[in-house]
């Protein structure tokens, strides 16, 4: 990024806010790309093509991130929340998780409806997740290491016991959780003989 040209709000080309996380500017930058690409003849735009790959590049990188954010204060007097990398990278593992889950899910229902036939293509699961290709691998790599999914004979992707295991895991545990809030909302925080003292 050179610090000699205008400033360019690189936000505003994505359309996105200025605190959102890396998968959510992944996905704004997908969405653009295809919208303006030269190849779609309805909606091709070479300029606003161009404009938000040079945003996306300048804000994929977390150096380069924070480096433009500085800018961007300077420019706008945008406040961030809070400047501390750790806050953004605990959001990308949020997001990750997410990720994960979906993945798994996906995987879990395609073998459920197809027993014989179990796998998912890399490109449908990628397409279905909405994620770009090195954080593909990223999750096809966490997954695989955790045992949790494995590639077919047939090249394709499926999910292992421990990965169906897993699923229903975090299934029981989410509905568990969705019984106690509505029993906790009607629990008094302290014992009746305590607040009549």
């Amino acid at each position: 990024m050179d610090e000699n040209r205008p400033f360019i709000d690189y936000y505003a080309v994505l359309r996105v806010h200025p605190e959102c996380d890396a998968r959510t500017l992944e996905i704004a930058y997908r969405r653009l790309a295809q919208l303006y690409h030269p190849d779609h003849s309805e909606s091709a735009d070479i300029d606003q093509f161009r404009a938000a790959t040079e945003a996306y590049r300048a804000l994929k990188n977390h150096a380069k991130r924070l480096a433009y954010d500085a800018r961007y204060t300077a420019h706008t007097g945008y406040q961030f929340a809070s400047a501390d990398a750790i806050l953004a990278e605990e959001r990308a593992a949020l997001s990750d998780a997410d990720v994960h889950a979906a993945a798994l899910m996906a995987l879990y229902k395609r073998r459920r409806e197809r027993a014989r036939e179990p796998g998912m293509g890399a490109y449908e699961l990628q397409t279905l997740i909405d994620c770009g290709e090195d954080a593909f691998d990223f999750h096809v790599w966490y997954l695989k290491s955790k045992g949790l999914i494995e590639t077919t004979d047939a090249g394709t992707l499926a999910i292992t016991v421990a990965g169906v295991d897993h699923v229903i895991s975090t299934s029981r545990a989410a509905s568990q959780e969705k019984l106690r809030l509505p029993q906790m909302a009607g629990q008094r925080p302290w014992p009746r003989e305590a607040a009549a003292a």
